[in-house]
C-alpha cells in the first residue's frame, strides 16, 4: 500500500516494509518580501475613539471615522495625518491619548424627578459624543417603536419594531438588548451607544425627537510631552502602543519637549522606526543647537526638525493655521522609496513658515548661508523656501540627528531599518532545522535573492557596475565549535548608494578658453 507522508515526518533511515513512499517535499528555500517603508504612526489627541489603542488607518476619511474632525489645537492627532496626506501618504497608525479627565458623554431617556428607564452611553469618551443624536418614534410595524441614533457624518443606526405590548419593564429591556446586541444580522449591536437599565421606575415610551448625549469631554487640556510618550509593559499607552504595528516612520504631535527626545530616539532605534522629532515654535537657531547638545541626541534614528513651524490651510476648520513640520516631513518620506532623500522633494500645502511670513503678506525672509550651516552642523533640519531645485518649499538637508557623517542621511536611516525589518520579519522560518550544508546553502540563497531583487529595483546600485552586496554563510563562518551548540551565521555587506548633495559643476570660461571636441562632434 502506497504510504504518502510530508518530507521529515518519516525516517527513512528505519524502514522495513517492501513498499512505495512518496515524500511531498515542501520548498526548502524561503522568498523575502521586503517590509512596507510607508507606514505613519501618530500619537496625539482626539475628540473621539479608542484611547491608546492603535488604529489602522488610510486617509483623513478614515481618521474622521475613528477619532472626529481635525481640530485646531495642540497635539492634534487629525493634523499631522492631514498634512501627511498632502504629500501623499496613505497608511497610518493612530493612537489617541488624553490627560485621564476624558469622559463619555451620556443621555437618560425620558428623564423626570431624577428616575429614567434607559442610559445611553458614548462607546468612547470625548466631545464628539455630544453630537450623537436619539430619536424615539413610532417604529414601522403598527405600535411598535423605532430608535435612532446617529453621529454627523455617520449612517444612523436603527433599532425598528420594537413591541411594547409586553410591558414597559419588557419594553426597555428589549430596547437595551437591541442596542447593545442587535436586533438581527443585519442590524448588529451599536457602534455609538451602549445601554444600560435605568435607575427609577420604567415609565410608557414616549417620542423624543433630535436629543443629544450631553458632557463628553476630550482629556486634552492637561495633555504633555510624558502624556504622548506613555508608558511600557503589559498595558502599554502613548508612542509605546506602536510596538509591533509595521510602522516605518513615528511621531508624537507637536511634541517639543527636548527632554523626550531620546525617549523617542531609543523607541525608534528598538523598533526600526524614523522617529520625527521638532523643536518648540518661533524657536532660534542658537537655541535649537544649544537645546540639542543638552539634550544628548545624536542617533540615527530619529530627525530634529527645527522649531520654525508652517502655515496651513485647514480646510476641514477653514483657518490658515501654524503648524508643527512633523507631517510634511513624515508624509514626504513615508511618499519615498527607502533608498530616497527628503532632500529637495517639493512639499504641498505649505503657505509660509514663522521665519518667511505668509506667502500672501509679501514678506520673503529666507535662511543665509551661515544659518544653514549652524543648524545643519548640528543635526537639525527645517523647511524652507527656495530650494536647490527652485522657488518651492522643501526639507533642506535630509539629515537626520547623527553626528556621523557616514550615517547622517535619511536614508542610511530609512534602508538599515528596511533591510534589517524584512530580515527579522522572513528569516526565522530558517530556526529548528537541521544545521547542515543544505541549511547553510538555503540561507545564502534567500539573502542573495533578495538582495538581487532591491538591485533590480533599483533600491541598490554601485557606480561601477560591481554587486553592493556579499553573504557569507558557510563552513568559513559556521565552525563545528559553533554550530555543535545550535548556531548558524550568516554575514551580510550591503552598499547604500550616496545621496547627491553638494553638486558642483567646474565652470570655465572667456575668450582665450579652447574648446576641443571629439569627433568633431560635441565638446569633451
Amino acid at each position: 500500500m502506497v504510504q504518502i507522508t510530508q518530507s521529515g515526518a518519516l525516517n527513512t533511515a528505519a524502514l522495513v516494509v517492501p513498499d512505495l513512499y512518496v515524500q511531498i517535499a515542501s520548498p526548502q528555500t524561503l522568498s523575502l518580501n521586503g517590509v512596507a517603508t510607508d507606514r505613519i504612526g501618530v500619537v496625539g489627541t482626539a475628540s473621539w475613539g479608542p484611547v491608546n489603542q492603535p488604529v489602522v488607518m488610510g486617509s483623513v476619511a478614515d481618521y474622521n471615522a475613528a477619532f472626529g474632525p481635525v481640530l485646531p489645537r495642540q497635539y492634534d492627532l487629525g493634523t499631522p495625518i492631514a498634512c501627511a496626506q498632502q504629500q501623499g501618504a496613505t497608511s497610518f497608525v493612530g493612537v489617541r491619548v488624553t490627560d485621564g479627565t476624558d469622559v463619555s458623554a451620556t443621555y437618560a431617556l425620558l428623564y423626570s424627578n431624577n428616575s429614567y428607564p434607559m442610559l445611553l452611553t458614548a462607546v468612547c469618551s470625548g466631545s464628539l459624543g455630544n453630537q450623537i443624536s436619539v430619536n424615539l418614534g413610532a417604529g414601522s410595524r403598527a405600535g411598535s417603536w423605532r430608535l435612532t441614533l446617529q453621529m454627523p457624518g455617520q449612517l444612523p443606526e436603527v433599532f425598528d419594531n420594537l413591541d411594547p405590548s409586553a410591558g414597559n419593564p419588557a419594553f426597555w429591556a428589549s430596547v437595551i438588548s437591541a442596542v447593545n446586541n442587535g436586533t438581527s444580522a443585519t442590524r448588529g449591536p451599536s457602534a455609538l451607544c451602549v445601554a444600560t437599565a435605568g435607575n427609577g421606575p420604567t415609565t410608557a415610551p414616549a417620542s423624543i425627537s433630535s436629543q443629544t448625549l450631553l458632557s463628553g469631554t476630550d482629556g486634552s487640556s492637561g495633555i504633555t510631552a510624558a502624556s504622548l510618550v506613555g508608558n511600557d509593559g503589559l498595558s502599554r499607552t502613548g508612542m509605546y502602543a506602536l510596538r509591533g504595528r509595521g510602522c516605518a516612520i513615528g511621531m508624537l504631535a507637536d511634541c517639543s519637549d527636548s527632554t523626550q527626545w531620546t525617549v523617542q530616539s531609543s523607541f525608534g532605534l528598538s523598533e526600526g522606526i524614523y522617529m520625527i522629532l521638532v523643536g518648540p515654535s518661533g524657536d532660534t537657531i542658537a537655541t535649537a543647537v544649544q537645546v540639542k547638545e543638552q539634550a544628548g541626541l545624536d542617533s540615527y534614528a530619529a530627525k530634529l526638525m527645527f522649531g520654525d513651524w508652517l502655515f496651513w490651510y485647514d480646510q476641514a476648520n477653514s483657518q490658515t493655521r501654524i503648524v508643527s513640520p512633523q507631517g510634511f516631513v513624515a508624509g514626504c518620506l513615508a511618499n519615498l522609496s527607502p533608498e530616497q532623500s527628503s532632500l529637495n522633494k517639493q512639499l504641498s500645502g505649505i503657505a509660509g513658515s514663522q521665519k518667511s511670513g505668509l506667502a500672501s503678506s509679501g514678506q520673503a525672509l529666507t535662511y543665509s548661508s551661515a544659518e544653514l550651516q549652524t543648524l545643519f552642523s548640528a543635526g537639525i533640519d527645517v523647511i524652507c523656501n527656495p530650494a536647490p531645485g527652485g522657488s518651492y518649499w522643501a526639507v533642506r538637508c535630509g539629515h537626520n540627528s547623527s553626528s556621523n557623517a557616514v550615517i547622517a542621511g535619511d536614508s542610511y536611516t530609512r534602508m538599515t531599518n528596511f533591510i534589517a525589518e524584512t530580515l527579522a520579519a522572513g528569516m526565522g522560518g530558517y530556526v529548528g532545522s537541521v544545521i547542515n550544508s543544505t541549511l547553510l546553502s538555503n540561507i545564502r540563497a534567500t539573502l542573495l535573492g533578495y538582495l538581487s531583487s532591491l538591485v533590480q529595483q533599483g533600491v541598490l546600485g554601485s557606480l561601477t557596475g560591481a554587486m553592493p552586496y556579499a553573504v557569507v554563510c558557510d563552513g568559513s563562518n559556521n565552525p563545528q565549535t559553533r554550530t555543535a551548540l545550535g548556531y548558524v551565521q550568516a554575514d551580510v555587506q550591503v552598499q547604500y548608494q550616496g545621496i547627491n548633495e553638494k553638486f558642483i559643476v567646474n565652470l570655465q570660461g572667456g575668450q582665450s578658453v579652447t574648446v576641443s571636441t571629439a569627433n568633431g562632434s560635441s565638446p569633451t
